[in-house]
C-alpha cells in the first residue's frame, strides 16, 4: 500500500510527533532530534514493491537515532539503502563513521544501533530491503553495512537511475508488476555491491577476492545442477579444489555447507514469493536437492519450520487482518 505524509497540514505543536510516527512506521522505530520542531518541514512518499519498499523523503535537517531499546522486539532484519540528492549525510554504526554525499549511496543495518543525520534541507531516496531478499544475492550482507558506494558510474549509477525512473510509474503498475520491479531493483543493487572489494574479507588478496566473486556468482547461477560440488565449481572458475576450499574457509564455512545454504536461501525466497506456484517437491528438484524429504529436512534444521509451514506463515503475514 502506498502512503504519503506531509507536515504542511499539521499544526506546529504536533509536527514532531507526526514526523516521528511517519518515519517509524515507514522504516522502524527511531528517536528524532529536530533543529526546530515547530518550524520543521517534511514530506514522505512510500511505495510498496512486494518484499521491498521504496520511499522519497524530503525534509529540513534532522538527527535520527536507532537505540538498543528499539531492537528488543524486532523480528526481521532489514537494510536501508539511502541515496542523498541535495546534501551530505553523516552516519555512525558499530564504531564506523562515514559521510555520504550526493553521487553515492549508503547502506544501513536495522539490527544494530546507529546515528544518522544531515544538517541542511535534504532529499533522500530509500530502498528498504529485508535481509532474506538480500542474502541470497549478496552472501554475507553484513560485510557491506556502514559503507558508502559510488553511484556516478557503472551498476551503482544504474541502480540509482532505476529508482528515480520507476517511482513516477508505480501508480500504473499492479501488484505483480511491482513485485517483479522490486526484485529487479535488488538484483541491480546486488551487482553494484558485489563489484566492490570492500564487502569481501579484508585480509584476502585481490586475486582471492576475484576468485571468490566468480565462485559465488557461479554457484548462485547453477543451484539446479545435481552435480554442483567442489570439483564442478573449481573447474568452472579455473582454480584447484584445494584453493577453492581455502578461500571458502576464509569465509568461515566449507564449500558444501555454503552451497547448501544458498539453496536453502533461494528456497526460502521462492516460498515467500506469492507469484511462485511451484510445489515444494518441484522447488526441491529445481534447486538440486535429491527429493522433497531432503529439502524439508535441511530447511527445517535451518529455519525451524518445514517448507510447507513456512509458506503458510508467509501467506498469512501478507494478508491484512480483517476487521
Amino acid at each position: 500500500m502506498d502512503v504519503s505524509y506531509s507536515t504542511a497540514g499539521t499544526a506546529a505543536f504536533e509536527r514532531k510527533r507526526y514526523w516521528d510516527e511517519a518515519v517509524s512506521s515507514t522504516y522502524f522505530p527511531l528517536d528524532l532530534r529536530f533543529q526546530n520542531a515547530q518550524e520543521f518541514s517534511g514530506e514522505l512518499n512510500v511505495w510498496d514493491l512486494g518484499a521491498v519498499s521504496l520511499s522519497r523523503l524530503e525534509s529540513d535537517g534532522l538527527l535520527y537515532r536507532r537505540q538498543k531499546r528499539h531492537l528488543l522486539h524486532e523480528r526481521e532484519e532489514s537494510y536501508l539503502i539511502t541515496v542523498p540528492e541535495k546534501a551530505e549525510i553523516s552516519f555512525e554504526q558499530s564504531g564506523k563513521e562515514v559521510t555520504c554525499k550526493p553521487g553515492a549511496f549508503l547502506v544501513e543495518r536495522s539490527h544494530l544501533p546507529y546515528e544518522f543525520s544531515y544538517s541542511a534541507k535534504n532529499t533522500l531516496w530509500v530502498l528498504k530491503v529485508p535481509i532474506v531478499a538480500l542474502r541470497p544475492r549478496v552472501g554475507l550482507p553484513e560485510r557491506i553495512a556502514s559503507l558508502s558506494f559510488d553511484s556516478t558510474r557503472g551498476t551503482g549509477a544504474l541502480f540509482v537511475d532505476m529508482i528515480r525512473l520507476i517511482a513516477p510509474r508505480l501508480v500504473e503498475m499492479d501488484a505483480s508488476a511491482r513485485d517483479m520491479t522490486g526484485k529487479h531493483l535488488v538484483d541491480i543493487l546486488a551487482m553494484s555491491l558485489t563489484s566492490d572489494e570492500r564487502m569481501l574479507m579484508s585480509d584476502a588478496t585481490s586475486v582471492q577476492l576475484g576468485h571468490l566473486h566468480r565462485v559465488e556468482s557461479f554457484v548462485r547461477a547453477n543451484l539446479a545442477r545435481s552435480d554442483l560440488g567442489p570439483q564442478t565449481i573449481a573447474e568452472a572458475c579455473g582454480i584447484s579444489v584445494r584453493y577453492l576450499h581455502q578461500i571458502m574457509k576464509q569465509q568461515g564455512t566449507s564449500t558444501c555447507q555454503w552451497i547448501r545454504l544458498q539453496r536453502l536461501l533461494r528456497c526460502d525466497e521462492m516460498l515467500r514469493d506469492p507469484l511462485c506456484r511451484k510445489l515444494v517437491s518441484e522447488i526441491a528438484y529445481a534447486l538440486g536437492f535429491g527429493d522433497h524429504a531432503q529439502l524439508s529436512r535441511h530447511y527445517k534444521a535451518h529455519f525451524g519450520l518445514s517448507p510447507t509451514e513456512a509458506r503458510e506463515r508467509y501467506l498469512k503475514e501478507r494478508v491484512p487482518a480483517s476487521g
